[in-house]
């Protein structure tokens, strides 16, 4: 079976449809008779099919696909099926004209099925690494309810404003770690081949030398006789952590509770949480999909285990007939403003226009949050580069100055 898929190739043709309009697309086969057989059983007349020079597996290495692709996917298919474009020929337009070869292929074999005559939800469920459980039940939701183009609508805004959140987090965290990164770098590079020329000049002096300055040295000495066990231990620390933690849910977890601790990050992420949880269950509620079913689905987006757990715990109150908001009052993670407006939604019976409202203020809350952090964090940058770099130029100088005085 394996190696039969291996065989397949990706063909490009052009034909006549039924009533004549002329039609072109991409199809998976193993020879170009099949392929010509195919379309034909599809009402297709070809008038032209060859092979893409490109095969559909293997060759030379491919951008993954991301969840930014996803998101414009996203949105290219609810513009074009808000234009009137036909479900296959907005997969076609879009498939073509994309760079990442790898998405190419991802929605050429969505194409692929749905042309079988296999439902979209179904053809997105079968790449689950790229469509989670949410996106295939909204799509699933929109096909059933004939609003597949309000659906696909609500979900590109979602993935939007999801990936735009996290952009904002990797944004917060990407400063300082980048810049300690330099920091050590720089360090390192001072202490192996620049320390160690001072260390020849102050050998000739035949006075004692300052104890910041012995020290410094000390610490070069170490860094020249053991840099590559200081590297190997550091890249091996980091690499080991990553894989744990790719590996282990139990560190995910306990990564997971840690960081809604820590100052100014955990309030951050915390904000973020809660408008994932709003954002999701406000579009899932819009899409009509029960609120019981909706929310282990949100539970599986919430990105954070604690509360993941905290949605789970009210998705089983709320199947006793506890009112949402009670529910998630009992969990102690959700503001009382959060709580007081889905009571009003509720109420109202308004609770997906509330929930959007909820995500939306606290999307801005996480942007006024970063732009805040990241002000904040570049005095304490320059404090700590000032610091650390220029704590190694006084060590160094320090006996040039002491010499001076005697002189």
């Amino acid at each position: 079976m394996a190696e039969k898929t291996l065989k397949q190739m990706l063909f490009v043709w052009e034909g006549t449809d039924k009533n004549g309009a002329k039609v072109m697309g991409e199809t998976k086969s193993g020879s170009m008779a099949l392929a010509k057989a195919a379309l034909r059983r599809q009402g297709i007349n070809p008038t032209r099919v060859k092979k893409k020079s490109t095969p559909l597996f293997g060759g030379s290495k491919k951008k993954p696909v991301k969840a930014k692709d996803i998101a414009i996917f996203s949105r290219q298919m609810a513009t074009m099926m808000a234009s009137g474009v036909p479900l296959v020929q907005s997969f076609d337009i879009i498939g073509r004209g994309h760079e990442n070869p790898s998405m190419q292929e991802l929605i050429m074999a969505i194409k692929a099925d749905v042309e079988g005559g296999n439902p979209l939800a179904d053809a997105l469920s079968r790449h689950p690494r790229h469509f989670d459980g949410l996106y295939c039940n909204l799509v699933n939701a929109g096909e059933q309810a004939g609003i597949l183009e309000t659906l696909l609508d609500k979900i590109a805004t979602y993935k939007e404003k999801t990936e735009a959140i996290k952009g904002k987090i990797k944004k917060a965290l990407f400063y300082p770690i980048a810049i300690v990164i330099v920091a050590f770098i720089i360090t390192a590079i001072l202490l192996i081949f620049v320390i160690p020329q001072f260390e020849q000049l102050f050998s000739s002096f035949g006075a004692d030398l300052p104890a910041l300055t012995l020290l410094v040295m000390k610490i070069s000495t170490i860094f020249q006789e053991w840099w590559y066990l200081i590297f190997g231990g550091i890249g091996g620390g980091i690499y080991g952590f990553m894989e744990l933690k790719h590996r282990s849910q139990k560190v995910r977890d306990a990564l997971d509770r840690i960081v809604l601790k820590l100052p100014i990050i955990g309030n951050i992420i915390t904000k973020a949480t809660i408008a994932r949880f709003a954002r999701t269950l406000s579009t899932m509620f819009a899409a009509g999909v029960p609120l019981v079913e909706a929310m282990a689905t949100v539970a599986g987006a919430a990105g954070n285990v604690v509360y993941a757990n905290a949605i789970l715990r009210m998705r089983d109150e709320v199947s006793t007939g506890t009112n949402l908001y009670q529910s998630m009052r009992n969990t102690g993670l959700f503001p009382n403003m959060v709580v007081q407006m889905v009571a009003i939604g509720e109420e109202a019976g308004s609770v997906d226009a509330m929930l959007a409202k909820v995500a939306s203020f606290y999307e801005e809350e996480v942007d006024n949050a970063v732009d805040g952090l990241s002000s904040l964090m570049e005095p304490v940058i320059m404090a700590f580069l000032g610091v650390i770099i220029g704590g190694l130029v006084i060590a160094m100088y320090l006996p040039i100055f002491k010499m001076g005085e005697v002189v």
